[in-house]
Formats: structure tokens, C-alpha cells, sequence
């Protein structure tokens, strides 16, 4: 009987300590578990643990009765167990144990009993041990009535920590329980009489309930920043709270105070008027409250700070920076306040006259002397707050044309015919073509032709100015330019030439072209410009025609 009721125990052991194997596992595949915590918070065990489970009993125990002999009891295989824990701090509790197996052949047990239970808390699992003294309600074989006794119960076990509901529900892989029990029926010489002492094996597992905490919650914190965090009069400040450990099923009560301003409402912010304070640093103090117990309210500051209204900037530029008299220049101003304030603009100016009262000013130059004008921009806020930049405009001198120039043209050889060494010969008509087209062009300009004869020619003062003379006829004759706006001169470059030069008016030819002479044309004959063979023939035809000599 022993053998059996030890391999119906290490059955049930195996049994159970498959479930609850089988259990953690598919706790573990349902949620994994998460990084693991700092080792100070990995963890806050329960105040309150309830237990709810399957319960097996081994009696191990006898009915000695005179008449019948000893009748054991039987083990049972379907019970019930229950217990509560209270626990005073991490490691220790008071307990009550209620445990029902009523299922046996004619032997059932009732016990309850109250005891001590010691605990180490683990991360996921807590082993135990308890100590229990208590009473046991039994019936006994041959359908001997319930009858009370004494139990004493030592044991321990293991729980597993589920991650569902918040880590709420547990489950006890095991609790192996060792039961002392004793019940009397009576004098052993009767048939309904008789005594029992149990020494009994319990195995339980099941499910556990956590509630309350040891470690008490962490206090409320709060923290506040103010934004902005400087302004200027009349900048809103806005205050904002940010409170932690809050417990979400109580209510929370926000309030605030400031050492300037306004500062009120119950939310987690709250907003600063600060158009009428003086510039300096503020502090505003929030303040948040969820009970009247130590740590369930927590206050704090932040700091904001109302800066001076500071003066606006301007700059001032010119375009064009440089212009003629009279001309005008676009003036700009670009204005800024630190605040944004409402800007005004003024100009003034040096010289000449400049108006507009916007963020573009015109300056004219009428009337104005040439150099530099300054030009001053100047920026007004609503605070009577100023700032002025200045910019250049510089009035150029007017432009002065320059002086027109006597124009050399081009020039005429002489010193291909030797028995006409002043006539203009054909090969000069290119030169004297374009000394046409140019006087035609600038029909206000003169003509100077200037002839030369070189130094071994003799008479070589008659002779330039013979071929002076000559180029001038051959303009006027042959190419129609006005007699009286060509003059001839002579020249010392002691060549057989003539050169032309084109006079603009206002040149001064004595100035730009020296070292020349006037001639007197009226004391100088043009000579034609007639062929040589031409004028042969001519002589030799009067010579024919004379008459014969007497």
C-alpha cells in the first residue's frame, strides 16, 4: 500500500509540476518579457496574495478500532484549496488556508488553519515556505461521522509571476505540504469507535491573485517650463506643467502663482499678462496635489524674464549711387524693431531736394553742386525710439566734350613727271576722291593742303606752293568743293607732296598742325592740268598753221 501511495504522489508531483511548466511557458510566448529593469526596481511584491487551486492528499494514516482491526484511509485525488496572505513587509505574512478533499472512499478532510509564511522575492518567481496550526474536519471509513482534531501543517513551494492584468495574476507551480492530523471517534472497543493519526502528503497548485504593493508608490513629481522664456511688455508667457507618478484613478488639482503678473486657471498651464510689468526676472510656482498623504502633491518653478523694449535698425542704400546733374536717385530704408513695433520714415539729405515718408524716398539733383550728397534714412517706433543710417550720392561734373581736332587725310606725290614737277596727275585721284567724300560728310569743316618740295628742288618755296595751288583747282574744278573752304599752305617736311587735312569746326589748325606757312594765291597761277602729249600736239599744230615766210 505504501509503494502505491508513493507512486500515486510522485504521479501527482510530476502532474503538477508540468503545468505549471506548461503554464509559464505560454506566459512567457503570450507576453514576452521585457528588458530587464534596474536591479532596485525589478521587484515590488504584493501586499495581499489569494490562493485558489487544485489540491491532492495522501493521508497516510489508520483507523485502530479492537473489532475491526486498522482500516487505512485512502489517498485522495480531486480537492480543493484556498488560502489568503497578508503580508507585513517584503518577506513575512500572516496567513489563513482552507482545504477541502471530500472526495474520498468514506474518508474526506476539511482542514483550516493559520500560520506564518516567509518569501524571497525574485525576479518572475517566488519560492516559499509557511507554517500553519489549525483544525481538521474528518470522516473516517465505515462511515464514521466528522469528527474535529488538531492539524499542524509546514511546507513551501514556488510562484510564477504572469505578465497579464499588470502583473496582477500568478501562478503557483507547486506547494508540497506536510500535515500532521489527528481525530478520535470514541473508545476502540466500540464498532463506531477508534482513533487516527495522519502524517499527510499534500500537493497544490493553482492560481494566485496579487494585490496592494509593498513598496509604495513613487511621489509625484512636477515640472514647469515657461515659454517663451523672455519677452518684452506685453508678450504672453505661457507657463506649462508636466506632472509624473500621477495615480490615474485619483483627480488631480493644478493651481499656480507668480511673483508678477497674473497667473491662475486649475489646468496644467496657465498664461502671464505682462503689459504692465517692469522690465526683470519672474518666477511663476505651479502647484499639483492628488491627496493630502506625503507624496501625492509636488509644486514647481519656472523663471521668465521681461526684457527693456530695445530701439529699431535701419540701414539706407542708394541706387544709382552715381548720377548726372538733375538726374534723380531711389533712396531705401529697411527698418527693423526687435519687438515688431510700428515703424515710421523720414529723409533729409545734404543737397538737392528728397521726399517720401515710406520705406523708399526720391532724391532730385536739381540745382545741386557736383560731389557728394549725403542722405540721412531715420526710423521711428511707437515708442519714440529712433535710429538713422546715411548713404552716398555723388553728382558727377557735367561732361565736357573735347576739342575738335584738325584730321589728317591723305597725301599726293609729286616726283613722277620731271618737266611738270607741281602738275596733279592721275594718280593722285584716289587721294583727292576720298578729301572729297570727307568734306562732303562735315559740311561745316575746311580743307588745308598743304604743299612741300624737297631740298635739291629748285625754287622749292614757289614750288610748293605751286602745288599747293594746283590741288586746290583740282578740288574745286573737277570735284565741285567750295573754293572758300579749302586754304594752301606750305610746309617744311622737304618732300615732293601735298598733304590735305580735314578742320572741324572749333580746330585750330595753326595750333594742331605748325611749322606751316600761308600762300598768297593771287600771286600764284593754277596751271592746268592738261596732258603732255596734248599739249604738244597742240604747239606743233599752230606751228603749221603760221604762214610761209617772205
Amino acid at each position: 500500500m505504501q509503494a502505491s501511495l508513493l507512486r500515486s504522489v510522485s504521479r501527482m508531483m510530476v502532474a503538477a509540476c508540468a503545468l505549471g511548466v506548461g503554464t509559464a511557458a505560454l506566459a512567457q510566448t503570450a507576453a514576452p518579457a521585457p528588458a530587464p529593469a534596474p536591479a532596485s526596481t525589478q521587484v515590488n511584491p504584493s501586499r495581499i496574495d489569494v490562493f485558489l487551486g487544485y489540491s491532492y492528499l495522501a493521508p497516510h494514516g489508520t483507523l485502530k478500532n479492537q473489532l475491526f482491526g486498522d482500516t487505512p484511509f485512502a489517498s485522495i485525488d480531486y480537492g480543493a484549496i484556498g488560502s489568503g496572505t497578508y503580508f507585513f513587509n517584503k518577506y513575512f505574512g500572516g496567513q489563513l488556508e482552507f482545504a477541502a478533499h471530500p472526495d474520498g472512499r468514506n474518508d474526506n478532510f476539511y482542514t483550516a488553519a493559520a500560520g506564518l509564511v516567509f518569501r524571497l522575492p525574485l525576479q518572475d518567481v517566488t519560492p516559499f515556505a509557511h507554517g500553519d496550526v489549525g483544525a481538521a474536519r474528518i470522516s473516517g471509513p465505515r462511515s464514521l461521522p466528522y469528527r474535529w482534531g488538531p492539524a499542524l501543517t509546514v511546507g513551501g513551494g514556488m510562484d510564477y509571476d504572469l505578465p497579464f492584468f499588470q502583473h496582477h495574476l500568478g501562478l503557483r507551480l507547486f506547494q508540497a505540504d506536510y500535515e500532521y492530523m489527528h481525530a478520535n471517534w470514541g473508545p476502540i472497543t466500540q464498532p463506531s469507535g477508534g482513533r487516527a493519526n495522519f502524517n499527510a502528503a499534500r500537493l497544490s497548485t493553482g492560481l494566485l491573485w496579487h494585490m496592494g504593493s509593498i513598496v509604495p508608490p513613487p511621489p509625484v513629481a512636477y515640472a514647469c517650463v515657461a515659454n517663451p522664456a523672455a519677452g518684452y511688455p506685453g508678450d504672453p508667457i505661457t507657463i506649462t506643467g508636466t506632472a509624473t507618478n500621477l495615480n490615474p484613478k485619483k483627480t488631480a488639482t493644478y493651481s499656480w502663482t507668480s511673483t508678477g503678473g497674473t497667473a491662475g486657471g486649475t489646468a496644467t498651464t496657465t498664461t502671464i499678462d505682462t503689459k504692465d510689468l517692469n522690465p526683470g526676472t519672474y518666477t511663476v510656482t505651479g502647484h499639483v496635489t492628488e491627496g493630502n498623504k506625503p507624496g501625492q502633491s509636488a509644486d514647481c518653478t519656472a523663471t521668465f524674464t521681461v526684457n527693456a523694449f530695445q530701439p529699431p535698425t535701419v540701414t539706407c542704400s542708394a541706387n544709382p549711387t552715381t548720377v548726372k546733374p538733375g538726374d534723380t536717385s531711389t533712396i531705401t530704408a529697411a527698418g527693423v524693431s526687435p519687438q515688431n513695433r510700428p515703424l515710421t520714415y523720414s529723409y533729409s539729405a545734404t543737397a538737392g531736394q528728397i521726399s517720401g515718408t515710406t520705406t523708399t524716398a526720391t532724391l532730385a539733383t536739381q540745382g545741386a553742386a557736383t560731389g557728394p550728397i549725403t542722405v540721412t534714412c531715420t526710423v521711428t517706433d511707437d515708442k519714440n525710439q529712433t535710429a538713422t543710417a546715411t548713404t552716398t550720392v555723388t553728382v558727377e561734373a557735367p561732361v565736357v566734350p573735347p576739342a575738335p581736332k584738325t584730321e589728317k587725310l591723305c597725301s599726293i606725290a609729286f616726283g613722277r613727271d620731271k618737266r611738270r614737277p607741281a602738275r596733279v596727275d592721275n594718280e593722285a585721284k584716289a587721294c583727292l576722291d576720298d578729301v572729297t567724300l570727307n568734306a562732303q560728310r562735315t559740311a561745316d569743316a575746311k580743307l588745308v593742303v598743304v604743299g612741300e618740295a624737297g631740298s635739291d628742288e629748285k625754287h622749292a618755296d614757289k614750288l610748293a606752293a605751286q602745288r599747293g595751288v594746283n590741288t586746290k583747282a583740282y578740288l574745286v574744278d573737277e570735284k565741285g568743293v567750295d573754293a572758300s573752304r579749302i586754304s594752301v599752305r606750305t610746309g617744311p617736311a622737304g618732300t615732293a607732296q601735298v598733304e590735305t587735312y580735314l578742320v572741324p569746326t572749333g580746330a585750330n589748325f595753326d595750333t594742331d598742325v605748325t611749322g606751316t606757312t600761308a600762300v598768297d594765291e593771287s600771286t600764284v597761277k593754277v596751271q592746268k592740268r592738261v596732258a603732255l602729249g596734248a599739249r604738244a600736239h597742240h604747239h606743233r599744230a599752230k606751228k603749221a598753221a603760221a604762214p610761209p615766210a617772205q
